[in-house]
């Protein structure tokens, strides 16, 4: 019989589902006296859909919703972690919670669902993107200007069925969502990170933590996967210094050969008509370094773009 209880809080979605338990299968593996319990939490940004498609961009809280009750029972000790899609987390966390230790990061591409066509090009004009994604309707508008963007929300399954219903011609999702949850068929297309530069962090789950909750970071010290932190503490460090939100169209995307950090960044306009990049590259690369990294891209940007530009 285990010895201790872990308990893994994450949202009720089939997805966030999916993961929690990638994330309790690894961690019996590692830890053979745990008991690992999953805590399913519904989430306001969840029962927030039923009132209607607004963005979540407009929404008290941005993307901070999909994690609110899940950290408000991780600081109540109701949870031991939170599992999450790292694309999903502010740049800022709640005061004494921190996240340390994420998974092996799985496919970072983009992919555009349609049944008609298979990329966005192909389009005709005027054609209606479903997304509540601010960077994917941005970067969708500066190639294709011409673009009706709607807001589109749902679970995985429920927008790849109003793609089948023609509610709007097109979206787009990620693909490590589609593949963890193991949907194939022929409206998914995936994109590649040189057309279409991933969210911060996508493809990554994490997990959050209370700090200084020695405990709960030796047991998952066990699963921290160490060249995906490195990535992931870099592309979070630009939306920390740029104060990334739904709000702002921000692309970031680490790689790493070996010790050498490569991280390329883009920020749009909301309109897609305006873009700022840049590049930059680490060697011999630490956690510290890599967060460096992040920050000297960001505020090269910064200093790039007119004043008001991020408002």
């Amino acid at each position: 019989m285990a010895d201790k209880i872990f308990k893994i809080g994450t949202r009720d979605s089939p997805l966030a589902m999916r993961q929690a338990n990638i994330l309790a299968e690894l961690l019996g593996e590692a830890h053979k006296d745990l008991d690992i319990q999953i805590v399913p939490i519904r989430s306001k940004a969840d029962w927030k859909k039923s009132e209607g498609e607004k963005p979540l961009s407009e929404e008290a809280g941005g993307k901070g919703l999909f994690a609110k009750e899940i950290e408000q029972a991780l600081i109540r000790g109701e949870v031991d972690c939170g599992v999450h899609s790292l694309k999903d987390m502010a740049s800022e966390l709640p005061e004494g919670l921190v996240i340390h230790h994420v998974l092996e990061r799985a496919n970072p591409q983009d992919a555009l669902i349609c049944n008609k066509y298979s990329s966005l090009n192909e389009l005709p004009e005027g054609a209606v993107l479903g997304t509540c994604s601010t960077r994917r309707a941005a970067i969708a508008l500066n190639l294709r200007p011409d673009l009706n963007i709607m807001p589109f929300r749902g679970n995985v399954q429920t927008r790849i069925d109003k793609i089948a219903a023609g509610q709007v011609d097109a979206t787009f999702l990620a693909m490590a969502g589609l593949e963890r949850l193991n949907i194939q068929n022929d409206m998914i297309h995936p994109v590649s990170v040189k057309n279409m530069l991933p969210a911060c962090g996508q493809g990554i789950i994490c997990m959050e933590s209370r700090e200084g909750d020695t405990n709960a970071h030796t047991i998952l010290n066990a699963v921290n996967h160490t060249p995906t932190a490195l990535c992931a503490t870099a592309e979070r460090e630009v939306l920390s210094v740029l104060d990334g939100t739904c709000h702002t169209p921000i692309s970031a995307y680490a790689t790493l050969d070996r010790q050498t950090l490569s991280l390329k960044v883009q920020i749009y306009s909301l309109d897609g008509q305006q873009k700022y990049e840049a590049e930059q590259v680490a060697s011999n690369v630490t956690l510290d370094s890599a967060k460096q990294c992040g920050a000297s891209i960001g505020q090269k940007l910064l200093d790039e773009m007119p004043e008001g530009f991020l408002a």
